[in-house]
Protein backbone atom coordinates (compact mmCIF):
# COMPACT_ATOMS: atom_id res chain seq x y z
CA UNK A 1 0.00 0.00 0.00
CA UNK A 2 3.03 2.20 0.89
CA UNK A 3 4.16 1.72 -2.99
CA UNK A 4 0.98 1.55 -4.62
CA UNK A 5 -0.68 4.53 -2.58
CA UNK A 6 1.89 6.41 -1.14
CA UNK A 7 0.44 6.79 1.99
CA UNK A 8 2.37 5.72 5.34
CA UNK A 9 1.66 2.29 6.67
CA UNK A 10 2.15 0.89 10.15
CA UNK A 11 2.53 -2.99 10.88
CA UNK A 12 0.87 -3.82 14.07
CA UNK A 13 0.98 -7.00 16.64
CA UNK A 14 -2.95 -6.98 17.49
CA UNK A 15 -2.01 -7.67 21.13
CA UNK A 16 0.15 -4.42 21.74
CA UNK A 17 -2.10 -2.29 19.32
CA UNK A 18 -4.31 -0.69 22.06
CA UNK A 19 -1.66 -1.13 24.96
CA UNK A 20 0.45 1.32 22.72
CA UNK A 21 -1.75 4.19 23.00
CA UNK A 22 -1.71 4.50 18.83
CA UNK A 23 -2.40 7.70 17.09
CA UNK A 24 -6.06 7.18 15.87
CA UNK A 25 -7.99 9.28 13.91
CA UNK A 26 -11.39 9.46 11.70
CA UNK A 27 -9.11 9.29 8.85
CA UNK A 28 -7.36 6.39 10.11
CA UNK A 29 -8.01 2.62 8.27
CA UNK A 30 -7.41 -0.57 10.59
CA UNK A 31 -7.03 -3.46 9.25
CA UNK A 32 -7.99 -6.31 10.78
CA UNK A 33 -7.19 -9.90 9.40
CA UNK A 34 -8.14 -12.94 11.39
CA UNK A 35 -8.59 -16.49 9.08
CA UNK A 36 -11.17 -17.53 11.92
CA UNK A 37 -12.79 -13.90 12.34
CA UNK A 38 -12.71 -15.05 16.03
CA UNK A 39 -9.29 -13.78 17.17
CA UNK A 40 -9.58 -12.16 20.61
CA UNK A 41 -6.44 -9.92 20.62
CA UNK A 42 -7.63 -8.44 17.20
CA UNK A 43 -11.32 -8.48 18.25
CA UNK A 44 -10.40 -6.02 21.24
CA UNK A 45 -8.18 -3.97 18.87
CA UNK A 46 -10.77 -3.19 16.46
CA UNK A 47 -12.95 -2.12 19.06
CA UNK A 48 -10.36 0.43 20.14
CA UNK A 49 -9.83 1.32 16.46
CA UNK A 50 -13.64 2.10 16.58
CA UNK A 51 -13.85 3.21 19.84
CA UNK A 52 -10.89 6.15 18.82
CA UNK A 53 -13.38 7.24 15.64
CA UNK A 54 -11.05 5.25 12.97
CA UNK A 55 -13.17 2.69 10.45
CA UNK A 56 -12.13 -1.19 10.22
CA UNK A 57 -11.53 -2.95 7.44
CA UNK A 58 -11.81 -6.85 8.38
CA UNK A 59 -9.87 -9.47 5.97
CA UNK A 60 -11.11 -12.96 7.02
CA UNK A 61 -12.17 -16.07 5.99
CA UNK A 62 -15.20 -16.75 8.14
CA UNK A 63 -18.47 -15.44 7.22
CA UNK A 64 -20.44 -14.16 9.71
CA UNK A 65 -17.62 -13.82 12.71
CA UNK A 66 -17.27 -11.61 15.29
CA UNK A 67 -14.90 -10.11 13.87
CA UNK A 68 -16.41 -9.35 10.52
CA UNK A 69 -19.70 -8.57 12.43
CA UNK A 70 -18.05 -5.64 14.09
CA UNK A 71 -16.02 -3.87 11.56
CA UNK A 72 -17.27 -1.29 9.06
CA UNK A 73 -16.60 -3.67 5.79
CA UNK A 74 -14.97 -6.67 5.16
CA UNK A 75 -13.14 -8.54 2.96
CA UNK A 76 -14.00 -12.32 2.65
CA UNK A 77 -11.24 -14.38 1.71
CA UNK A 78 -13.67 -17.31 0.52
CA UNK A 79 -10.31 -20.05 1.43
CA UNK A 80 -12.58 -22.37 2.07
CA UNK A 81 -12.50 -24.09 5.73
CA UNK A 82 -8.80 -23.74 6.73
CA UNK A 83 -8.57 -27.30 8.52
CA UNK A 84 -5.00 -27.63 9.82
CA UNK A 85 -4.39 -25.30 12.53
CA UNK A 86 -1.12 -24.31 11.06
CA UNK A 87 -2.96 -21.89 8.24
CA UNK A 88 -1.60 -22.49 4.57
CA UNK A 89 -3.89 -21.85 2.16
CA UNK A 90 -5.65 -18.78 4.73
CA UNK A 91 -2.20 -17.24 4.75
CA UNK A 92 -1.64 -16.82 0.95
CA UNK A 93 -5.70 -15.92 0.30
CA UNK A 94 -5.08 -12.93 2.82
CA UNK A 95 -1.78 -11.45 0.80
CA UNK A 96 -4.00 -11.70 -1.96
CA UNK A 97 -7.35 -9.77 -0.34
CA UNK A 98 -4.53 -6.97 0.85
CA UNK A 99 -2.82 -6.80 -3.10
CA UNK A 100 -6.46 -5.84 -3.62
CA UNK A 101 -7.03 -3.69 -1.24
CA UNK A 102 -3.94 -1.68 -1.82
CA UNK A 103 -5.03 -1.78 -5.90
CA UNK A 104 -8.60 -0.60 -4.88
CA UNK A 105 -6.95 2.51 -3.07
CA UNK A 106 -4.61 2.98 -5.41
CA UNK A 107 -6.96 3.17 -8.09
CA UNK A 108 -9.22 5.33 -6.26
CA UNK A 109 -6.67 7.57 -5.00
CA UNK A 110 -5.03 8.04 -8.48
CA UNK A 111 -1.74 6.61 -7.60
CA UNK A 112 -1.46 4.36 -10.61
CA UNK A 113 -2.05 4.53 -14.29
CA UNK A 114 -4.90 2.22 -15.33
CA UNK A 115 -2.39 -0.37 -17.11
CA UNK A 116 -0.32 -0.77 -14.03
CA UNK A 117 -3.03 -1.69 -12.13
CA UNK A 118 -4.17 -4.22 -15.06
CA UNK A 119 -0.71 -5.62 -15.32
CA UNK A 120 -0.52 -6.80 -11.88
CA UNK A 121 -4.61 -8.08 -11.75
CA UNK A 122 -3.02 -10.21 -14.67
CA UNK A 123 -0.49 -11.26 -12.55
CA UNK A 124 -2.38 -11.96 -9.65
CA UNK A 125 -4.72 -14.30 -12.38
CA UNK A 126 -1.66 -15.87 -13.18
CA UNK A 127 -0.69 -16.92 -9.71
CA UNK A 128 -2.57 -20.65 -9.69
CA UNK A 129 -1.15 -21.52 -12.33
CA UNK A 130 2.54 -20.70 -10.98
CA UNK A 131 1.67 -22.23 -7.66
CA UNK A 132 0.68 -25.36 -9.06
CA UNK A 133 4.04 -25.01 -11.28
CA UNK A 134 5.88 -25.17 -7.71
CA UNK A 135 3.43 -28.42 -6.58
CA UNK A 136 3.97 -30.25 -9.63
CA UNK A 137 8.28 -29.90 -10.31
CA UNK A 138 9.65 -28.73 -6.73
CA UNK A 139 8.23 -31.15 -4.10
CA UNK A 140 11.13 -34.10 -4.79
CA UNK A 141 13.83 -31.01 -4.18
CA UNK A 142 11.90 -29.92 -1.01
CA UNK A 143 11.61 -33.24 0.38
CA UNK A 144 15.25 -34.03 -0.26
CA UNK A 145 16.19 -31.21 1.41
CA UNK A 146 14.18 -31.70 4.60
CA UNK A 147 15.76 -35.05 4.72
CA UNK A 148 18.75 -33.43 4.79
CA UNK A 149 18.20 -31.32 7.77
CA UNK A 150 15.48 -33.50 9.19
CA UNK A 151 17.78 -34.03 12.98
CA UNK A 152 18.83 -30.00 13.27
CA UNK A 153 17.96 -28.30 16.40
CA UNK A 154 18.18 -24.67 14.77
CA UNK A 155 17.10 -22.84 11.31
CA UNK A 156 18.28 -19.63 10.62
CA UNK A 157 15.09 -17.54 7.73
CA UNK A 158 16.99 -14.88 5.88
CA UNK A 159 15.60 -12.19 3.96
CA UNK A 160 15.17 -8.61 2.27
CA UNK A 161 12.56 -6.47 1.15
CA UNK A 162 9.32 -8.91 0.81
CA UNK A 163 11.87 -11.94 1.72
CA UNK A 164 11.50 -10.95 5.25
CA UNK A 165 8.11 -11.33 6.22
CA UNK A 166 7.90 -14.70 4.10
CA UNK A 167 10.86 -15.52 6.00
CA UNK A 168 9.23 -14.94 9.42
CA UNK A 169 6.47 -17.32 7.72
CA UNK A 170 8.85 -19.98 7.11
CA UNK A 171 10.13 -20.49 10.29
CA UNK A 172 6.63 -19.84 12.20
CA UNK A 173 5.88 -22.96 10.41
CA UNK A 174 8.50 -24.69 11.44
CA UNK A 175 7.93 -24.19 14.63
CA UNK A 176 4.25 -24.96 14.63
CA UNK A 177 4.55 -27.88 13.61
CA UNK A 178 8.05 -29.57 13.24
CA UNK A 179 8.80 -28.22 16.47
CA UNK A 180 11.96 -26.89 15.00
CA UNK A 181 13.74 -24.26 16.90
CA UNK A 182 13.50 -21.78 13.77
CA UNK A 183 14.19 -17.58 13.53
CA UNK A 184 13.58 -15.46 10.74
CA UNK A 185 15.63 -12.22 10.15
CA UNK A 186 16.13 -9.16 7.82
CA UNK A 187 19.41 -11.06 5.65
CA UNK A 188 20.92 -6.85 6.36
CA UNK A 189 20.67 -8.04 10.43
CA UNK A 190 22.99 -10.56 9.71
CA UNK A 191 26.37 -9.02 10.87
CA UNK A 192 24.64 -7.36 13.73
CA UNK A 193 24.00 -9.81 15.76
CA UNK A 194 22.61 -13.09 14.65
CA UNK A 195 25.96 -14.56 12.73
CA UNK A 196 27.21 -15.28 15.58
CA UNK A 197 25.08 -18.40 15.67
CA UNK A 198 26.74 -19.49 12.63
CA UNK A 199 28.93 -22.00 13.44
CA UNK A 200 30.00 -26.10 11.47
CA UNK A 201 26.51 -27.36 9.53
CA UNK A 202 24.41 -24.63 11.56
CA UNK A 203 20.94 -24.69 8.73
CA UNK A 204 20.07 -21.53 6.65
CA UNK A 205 17.41 -21.10 4.25
CA UNK A 206 18.30 -17.77 2.07
CA UNK A 207 15.58 -15.90 0.42
CA UNK A 208 17.16 -13.87 -2.77
CA UNK A 209 13.88 -13.06 -4.93
CA UNK A 210 14.56 -9.41 -5.36
CA UNK A 211 16.35 -8.53 -8.05
CA UNK A 212 18.38 -5.99 -6.92
CA UNK A 213 18.91 -7.11 -3.79
CA UNK A 214 19.91 -10.38 -4.99
CA UNK A 215 23.85 -9.95 -4.57
CA UNK A 216 23.77 -8.25 -1.41
CA UNK A 217 21.54 -11.64 -0.23
CA UNK A 218 24.41 -13.48 -1.73
CA UNK A 219 26.87 -11.72 -0.09
CA UNK A 220 25.01 -12.78 3.30
CA UNK A 221 25.20 -16.02 2.20
CA UNK A 222 28.90 -16.23 1.62
CA UNK A 223 29.29 -15.06 5.12
CA UNK A 224 27.33 -17.91 6.37
CA UNK A 225 29.16 -20.25 4.28
CA UNK A 226 32.55 -19.55 5.14
CA UNK A 227 31.65 -20.34 8.52
CA UNK A 228 30.28 -23.79 7.69
CA UNK A 229 26.60 -23.26 7.15
CA UNK A 230 24.70 -25.46 5.33
CA UNK A 231 22.79 -23.18 2.82
CA UNK A 232 18.72 -23.55 1.21
CA UNK A 233 18.34 -21.29 -1.09
CA UNK A 234 15.05 -19.80 -2.48
CA UNK A 235 15.05 -18.30 -5.57
CA UNK A 236 13.39 -17.37 -9.03
CA UNK A 237 13.73 -19.15 -12.26
CA UNK A 238 15.95 -16.38 -13.70
CA UNK A 239 18.76 -16.97 -11.30
CA UNK A 240 18.60 -20.63 -10.57
CA UNK A 241 21.85 -21.11 -11.92
CA UNK A 242 23.05 -17.98 -10.53
CA UNK A 243 22.22 -18.96 -7.08
CA UNK A 244 23.90 -22.33 -7.24
CA UNK A 245 27.39 -21.03 -7.12
CA UNK A 246 26.52 -19.83 -3.63
CA UNK A 247 24.01 -22.03 -1.86
CA UNK A 248 24.05 -26.52 -1.02
CA UNK A 249 20.29 -26.63 -2.19
CA UNK A 250 17.77 -24.57 -3.78
CA UNK A 251 14.69 -24.51 -4.42
CA UNK A 252 12.99 -22.62 -7.31
CA UNK A 253 9.54 -20.44 -7.88
CA UNK A 254 8.86 -18.92 -11.06
CA UNK A 255 8.86 -15.01 -11.43
CA UNK A 256 6.09 -12.85 -11.17
CA UNK A 257 5.75 -8.66 -10.37
CA UNK A 258 8.44 -8.24 -7.11
CA UNK A 259 5.84 -7.41 -4.82
CA UNK A 260 3.60 -10.36 -5.50
CA UNK A 261 6.68 -12.53 -4.88
CA UNK A 262 5.59 -13.97 -1.61
CA UNK A 263 2.57 -15.79 -2.64
CA UNK A 264 4.80 -18.02 -4.59
CA UNK A 265 7.84 -18.12 -2.13
CA UNK A 266 5.82 -19.09 0.56
CA UNK A 267 4.28 -22.35 -0.88
CA UNK A 268 7.70 -24.44 -1.22
CA UNK A 269 8.51 -22.78 2.44
CA UNK A 270 5.28 -24.45 3.72
CA UNK A 271 6.48 -27.86 1.83
CA UNK A 272 9.54 -27.96 3.66
CA UNK A 273 8.24 -27.54 7.18
CA UNK A 274 5.59 -30.08 5.95
CA UNK A 275 8.33 -32.87 5.06
CA UNK A 276 10.01 -32.44 8.04
CA UNK A 277 7.44 -32.52 10.38
CA UNK A 278 6.47 -36.02 9.07
CA UNK A 279 10.40 -37.15 8.67
CA UNK A 280 9.77 -36.57 12.77
CA UNK A 281 6.74 -38.63 12.91
CA UNK A 282 4.91 -35.22 14.02
CA UNK A 283 1.09 -34.92 13.60
CA UNK A 284 1.13 -31.51 10.86
CA UNK A 285 -2.94 -31.52 10.98
CA UNK A 286 -2.96 -31.21 15.20
CA UNK A 287 0.25 -29.61 16.46
CA UNK A 288 0.81 -29.84 20.30
CA UNK A 289 -0.07 -26.95 22.09
CA UNK A 290 -1.58 -24.97 19.29
CA UNK A 291 -5.40 -24.10 19.41
CA UNK A 292 -7.17 -23.22 15.84
CA UNK A 293 -8.55 -19.56 17.37
CA UNK A 294 -6.70 -17.70 20.10
CA UNK A 295 -9.72 -16.94 22.26
CA UNK A 296 -7.32 -15.00 24.89
CA UNK A 297 -5.76 -11.94 24.99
Amino acid sequence: IEHWVRIPVEIELAHEFRYRDPILTPRTLVVAISQSGETMDTLMALRHAREQGSKVLAICNTQGASIPRESDAVLYTHAGPEVAVASTKAFVAQITAAYLLGLYLAQVKGAMFRDEIHQVLDSLKDMPRKIQWVLDTQPKTIQAAAERMVNANSFLFLGRHVGYPVALEGALKLKEIAYVHSEAYPAGELKHGPISLIEEETLVVALATVEKLFDKTMANVREVKARGAHVLGVTTEDFAGEIEKYVDRSLIVPKTHPLLQPSLTVIPLQAFAYYIALARGCDVDMPRNLAKSVTVE
